[in-house]
């Protein structure tokens, strides 16, 4: 029975993140969402390069179009576990950048009544890791230690 939850829990989980990246990836096409992602990419030391020769939403678009390709390739893991390593590693980058921006973008963090809180939209990117690095070791050739 375990193994039976833990899947269905597993097909969920990927479908989910697979449907987050589709779905967010579609809207970095608009002018909206590319002004909005601005202050993170402009301010991250590994992606503030691409204004320098790609528009505001050329860059967007970019960024769309990866979460796309690695969302599909997400649910299609589901159907052709060869697609699964790359599937989780390239998840895995984009979840590790997105939660990384909470640390090179300034006034992301701020106190509300003295309690510190941020932009709760990237925090949700830890558990979307945590399903990334699932696929990655469900098709990897790699040995983890899971005890703690």
């Amino acid at each position: 029975m375990h193994n039976k939850i833990s899947t269905i829990g597993y097909n969920i989980g990927v479908f989910g993140t697979a449907l987050i990246l589709i779905w967010i990836g579609l809207f970095k096409f608009t002018p909206t969402e590319a002004t909005a992602i601005k202050p993170l990419v402009e301010n991250h030391f590994a992606m503030n390069w691409l204004y320098s020769f790609l528009s505001l939403q050329a860059v967007s678009n970019l960024i769309g179009l990866s979460e796309i390709v690695i969302g599909a390739l997400l649910f299609g893991s589901l159907f052709w576990p060869q697609l699964g390593k790359i599937a989780g590693i390239g998840s895995a980058v984009i979840f590790i950048t997105t939660l990384s921006f909470l640390i090179t973008t300034p006034g992301v963090w701020k106190l509300v009544d003295g309690f510190p809180i941020t932009d709760f939209f990237l925090i949700k990117d830890i558990p979307y890791l945590a399903i990334s690095l699932m696929v990655w070791g469900k098709y990897s050739n790699a040995k983890v230690d899971t005890e703690l």
